[in-house]
């Protein structure tokens, strides 16, 4: 199975009453469909240019960036040369997806910085943590402190951090679960968990019931559907096990503004697929 393992408020009562009941945040009426380009990582480094416009051209109106080396920038492109690719094609990047590997070993900010230079020059809200490496997961005290670290420096350059899950972050160790702790040592003012949806579900868990428990903790979601004879596979969003009328209903109350779709892997054409999700995403949970 492919995995990103190689990628790394308002105001006056309006805001007193959404701390109170985060519900109503509701994206309604706002909400659009966006796309991790994660999902064609292996189309965008040969034509990049060619997959940004096959993206707006499936109906997206967003994209979460991901692979951004100071070095390449995205694929090729500087960071405010692909803002202005992106805005070409009508697009919007809320978040992005940076390697974090030095924070996590050394606690250098070094690819922070990188990210953050980024992030600004598209115009991003959100610095997200993609992925942490198998060797770095031992001591939970520690990734919190990190992610709180790295929470405050992106909050000094105006931005706030993201955290994308996968699996491993709901398996118990030593009775403490990964994913409890960092809602429990981070705030709501400097971090975002990004729930990626297939990923709780596959780890046996309700994303109805981390929405219920942690109201306004989540402000982006990855959507990717379950396949039906192999849950280790995805498949196009409405196609699979996964009830995302159900879920996207509850996340819309909870205050999630951003609808994400990725997939890892496909059966089919990965542009006829990201259209057929774009277009069920949108009408179906999001109209």
């Amino acid at each position: 199975m492919t995995t990103r393992r190689g990628f790394l408020a308002q105001a006056g009562l309006m805001t007193a009453g959404a701390l109170i009941a985060p519900e109503f945040l509701s994206a309604k009426g706002k909400a659009v469909a966006g796309l991790q380009l994660y999902t064609l990582r292996e189309q965008l480094p040969k034509d990049v240019k060619g997959v940004i416009a096959k993206v707006a051209a499936a109906g997206y109106k967003e994209v979460e960036t991901f692979g951004y080396s100071k070095e390449n920038g995205f694929w090729g492109l500087s960071a405010p040369e692909f803002s202005k690719l992106l805005k070409s094609h009508g697009l919007t990047s809320p978040s992005g997806h940076y390697g974090v590997n030095a924070l996590f070993e050394n606690g250098s900010l070094s690819e922070i910085d990188d990210a953050i230079e980024a992030a600004k020059a598209l115009g991003q809200t959100y610095v997200v943590v993609p992925y942490i490496d198998q060797k770095f997961r031992g001591d939970l005290d520690n990734i919190v402190q990190k992610v709180n670290l790295a929470a405050q420096h992106v909050k000094k350059a105006g931005l706030k951090l993201g955290y994308h899950n996968h699996d491993f972050e709901f398996k118990e160790d030593g009775g403490k679960m990964l994913y409890t702790a960092l809602l429990k040592g981070t705030t709501a003012a400097s971090v975002t968990l990004e729930m990626d949806l297939y990923w709780v579900v596959r780890a046996g868990q309700d994303p109805i019931e981390w929405m219920t428990k942690y109201p306004g903790r989540f402000r982006l979601v990855h959507v990717k559907d379950m396949d039906k004879a192999d849950r280790t596979l995805n498949t196009e969003v409405g196609s699979g096990s996964i009830d995302y009328k159900k879920i996207i209903a509850k996340a819309r109350k909870s205050g999630v503004d951003h609808f994400i779709v990725e997939q890892e892997n496909f059966k089919i054409d990965p542009y006829v697929s990201i259209a057929q999700s774009a277009r069920y995403l949108k009408t179906k949970l999001l109209a």
